[in-house]
């Protein structure tokens, strides 16, 4: 395992890399860092290089005073930096909730840097404008909260939060390794996010969907009712999307349901880069379709 510090034009972020093979270029969610996408790594890295980058605000990554770095066109040129800085060639790009816009945001910016999205309980913002007006308020007030309060105070409330009740089955142990790795954020960072890159905050994509050509997978949770409609909405919106829907589990499906979810992202990638390893047997057995896709 390969841990990188990558200049992206104003600061620094960390990159964590394992495996060989076609690049994926992983993003993880609010709160999270390259630690809270283990399972996707694991679940890929014997057949594909995966490089999990932690986002402006995030983990070892820089959390800068000014706002700007923190906007969704800002982070998509980071993200575009980084693979070039990383020697990542058209990699695939998947994002997890937050990364998950920043990954459309970026393969909408940039279209010819990335091969395919795979997006995991992710939406293009919020379309309509006064309800994008109040989360505005709710993320403004909430990051005030943060800086205030304190991360502790702060990640015991979010982890309480209905969207996340469906993480209880992963255990005690789970539940407090994901609460350590949350803790790891800084106030800043985490307030930064929610004022410069909120779902609020982020213009809305979704008069741009129709031109993102290159192939896309969008992963909900069974369990995850709010993501299965805004999934729908958004494969019929995408030229070339469709979307797989995993049993058994909520919003975080890649950590819910890991096994099945390495296994039709695995499947998708085959399908999209015929180049990839021929002499790799590690591919888990089924496909997308086997766990809910609808094409």
């Amino acid at each position: 395992m390969k841990t990188h510090s990558i200049d992206v034009g104003g600061l620094r972020l960390r990159a964590v890399e394992a495996g060989a093979g076609a690049p994926v270029l992983v993003l993880h969610g609010f709160t999270g860092d390259a630690e809270s996408m283990e399972s996707v790594s694991e679940g890929l890295r014997g057949c594909y290089r995966v490089v999990r980058l932690e986002l402006v605000g995030h983990g070892d990554s820089d959390s800068p005073e000014d706002i700007g770095f923190y906007s969704m066109p800002d982070c998509a040129r980071q993200i575009a930096i980084a693979a070039t800085a990383l020697d990542l060639e058209r990699p695939h790009l998947l994002g997890y909730s937050m990364g998950g816009r920043a990954a459309l945001a970026a393969a909408i910016a940039h279209p010819d840097r990335f091969a395919s999205l795979v997006l995991v309980g992710a939406t293009a913002g919020i379309e309509d404008a006064r309800m994008r007006d109040e989360r505005i308020q709710s993320d403004r007030h909430l990051a005030d909260r943060i800086e205030t309060e304190g991360v502790d105070r702060f990640v015991h409330e979010w982890m309480a939060l209905p969207i996340f009740a469906s993480q209880s089955r992963l255990g005690q142990d789970e539940l407090d390794r994901s609460r350590a790795q949350r803790l790891r954020n800084s106030e800043r960072g985490l307030a930064n996010s929610l004022r410069g890159m909120g779902a609020g905050a982020q213009t809305p994509l979704f008069e741009e969907l129709g031109s993102v050509k290159m192939p896309v997978l969008l992963v909900v949770g069974d369990e995850d009712e709010k993501f299965k409609a805004i999934a729908e909405a958004l494969e019929a919106r995408l030229p070339d999307a469709r979307t797989a829907i995993l049993p058994c589990a909520g919003h975080a499906a890649h950590l819910e349901a890991p096994a099945e979810f390495a296994s039709l992202v695995s499947d998708f990638l085959v399908r999209v880069d015929a180049t990839e390893n021929p002499g790799c047997t590690s591919i888990r057995p089924g496909s997308s379709r086997s766990h809910g896709d609808r094409t």
